[in-house]
């Protein structure tokens, strides 16, 4: 393919916009397509942080990031590792929650991504080929929308979820983003205000489950998997019915994540291997409630409990430790609806002489006594005072995660919960929250944010080869993370820093593919994994443009 000046300039990947120097505007055709000043990436970052600066509202912020990430990848991801802390929140969660639900309205730009519909699997291939246009894709992002963070299915508009996570990637990992491309399922929705809206821009059915669903994902699996040989496939925000299926099929036999069954348990069990830093207590002492018990409560669940028996326990002891609340209440081993991810931690009603009586979390808290009490129920508010204080009186040191989000649907907030424990809490939180100043002392609230944890993983399973994401290696990510607190520190967090992201991405990534590596997963010949990973990161930087371009000038010299 030749290109033309236009292209050139309208091409993200491409394009440095008043960055072009007079040399490279004379070569392919630019003279008078931009003023005539030659700006460095520095004095472009400059620029454009002026004007978000002048944006009224983070969703104004995120569409002005969108329009110059569309525009010219440098210039946004330059921008974005200057300003991680500032942006997270905005280019991701909890502002992303907004642009879905409003993305039809607001579309303007594809931004790269593929959206492939149940009712065209036919062009399954051809898409994923165009989107893809020529590039050595590696990493790719994939959500059918069911169960976007805390606000339910969105249809074909959580694409947005797979471009947020990409620029995450990207952002804390150096995840070169000519590699990565962000996909939509759309196999219809139930949510009715999508369906009755006459902007939606997916499918207008109801949600297809079951064989005919099945076989669209397999098909686009296996066209993925033969398309771009080396590939990391990341499923995100699936439904409840569906994701650990999914991922239970895949695991095995290529190199797969969900983030939502396996990230959210990696960042808690980091948390929770931070408090032990801090509180100076064994993992396996812990009694672990979770309130909520869908795809993201009962994976937290499982990677918790697999760590139990990591530090030693058998099965049925570390068992022993785990109980999970969802609507019903306490979840017992005859319930008719339980889940296969549900069913390894089911009571049985004989443990508890008033079991018909547990059916909601305060109850429950008062016949277990946790020590450990997360939440990833988006029922809001519902960490309450008497059921915190009901915790705090049989423990220590009581550990609460609230992380349902975004901040709306919170089970409590963190200035509460260190005031409702007196300053005895070790909290992490969903969603960022401010340092909490109780009696003199000012306690920082860990994030129990994803971002801390997937971009490294990714980065260190990509740069190691690895042809599979095991359990060792979902280990070794939590432990990096864990052992980074400063136990030592008045007031100190679970978690590191989101500001640091781009520091800890790292971390994390250089244990993963050392694990990999350790284990005989890569596929290639890594003699340093540590070098591995530093060779497998991107820097937003200008480059010359390919040797390889050809250009169509015309009459443009």
């Amino acid at each position: 393919m030749k290109y033309t000046p236009e292209q050139i300039i309208n091409d993200p990947f491409l394009n440095k916009g008043t960055a072009f120097t007079q040399a490279e505007r004379n070569q392919y055709g630019l003279n008078g397509l931009l003023p005539p000043a030659v700006q460095t990436l520095d004095q472009q970052v400059k620029q454009a942080y002026a004007q978000l600066t002048t944006k009224p509202t983070d969703l104004a912020k995120r569409q002005f990031l969108m329009t110059l990430f569309n525009e010219n990848h440098v210039l946004f991801y330059k921008l974005f590792s200057e300003h991680i802390n500032e942006f997270m929140p905005i280019v991701y969660d909890p502002t992303i929650a907004d642009t879905i639900e409003n993305y039809s309205a607001l579309f303007v730009n594809p931004q790269n991504a593929t959206y492939l519909s149940i009712d065209d699997p036919d062009h399954i291939e051809s898409a994923l080929k165009h989107s893809a246009n020529g590039r050595d894709i590696r990493l790719l992002v994939v959500s059918d929308a069911e169960g976007i963070l805390g606000i339910g299915d969105w249809g074909t508009q959580g694409v947005d979820i797979s471009v947020g996570k990409l620029m995450v990637y990207t952002a804390a990992a150096g995840i070169d983003p000519s590699q990565v491309l962000p996909v939509v399922l759309d196999v219809g929705t139930n949510n009715e205000a999508l369906l009755n809206d006459d902007l939606y821009l997916g499918n207008r059915h109801k949600r297809v489950y079951g064989p005919k669903y099945r076989s669209f994902v397999d098909q686009f699996v296996t066209t993925a998997e033969k398309l771009f040989p080396n590939l990391y496939l990341h499923f995100e925000d699936f439904g409840r019915s569906n994701a650990a299926d999914i991922l239970n099929e895949y695991k095995d036999q290529i190199t797969t994540f969900n983030d939502d069954i396996q990230g959210t348990g990696i960042i808690v069990l980091a948390g929770l291997l931070g408090a032990m830093n801090i509180s100076k207590q064994k993992l396996t002492d812990q009694v672990y409630l979770s309130f909520g018990a869908g795809t993201a409560g009962a994976g937290i669940t499982s990677r918790v409990y697999e760590a139990f028996i990591e530090e030693g326990l058998s099965p049925e002891e570390a068992k022993k430790h785990f109980y999970l609340v969802d609507k019903q209440g306490l979840l017992f081993d005859d319930m008719s609806d339980l889940t296969p991810e549900q069913k390894p931690f089911a009571r049985k009603r004989s443990e508890f002489a008033n079991a018909d009586a547990l059916t909601n979390l305060e109850a429950v808290v008062k016949a277990v006594h946790p020590t450990v009490l997360v939440g990833t129920s988006t029922v809001p508010g519902t960490f309450t005072e008497s059921i915190v204080k009901e915790m705090a009186a049989h423990t220590e040191r009581p550990i609460i995660f609230p992380l349902s989000n975004p901040t709306k649907l919170a089970e409590a907030k963190a200035d509460d919960l260190i005031k409702w424990t007196d300053g005895r809490g070790l909290i992490a939180t969903g969603v960022p929250a401010a340092n909490v100043d109780y009696q003199g002392v000012s306690y920082a609230i860990g994030q129990a944010n994803n971002a801390l944890v997937y971009p490294g993983l990714g980065l260190g399973t990509i740069a190691s080869t690895a042809k599979l994401l095991t359990d060792s290696m979902i280990s070794a990510a939590a432990h990096s993370l864990g052992g980074i607190v400063d136990p030592d520190e008045p007031g100190a967090a679970v978690l590191p820093p989101v500001s640091k992201l781009d520091q800890f991405s790292q971390t994390v990534a250089i244990a993963v593919a050392e694990d990999a590596v350790k284990h005989g997963l890569n596929q290639k010949p890594i003699k340093d994994a540590k070098q591995a990973v530093a060779n497998m990161t991107w820097q937003p930087e200008y480059r010359p443009l390919p040797d390889s371009l050809e250009m169509d000038l015309g009459n443009k010299r």
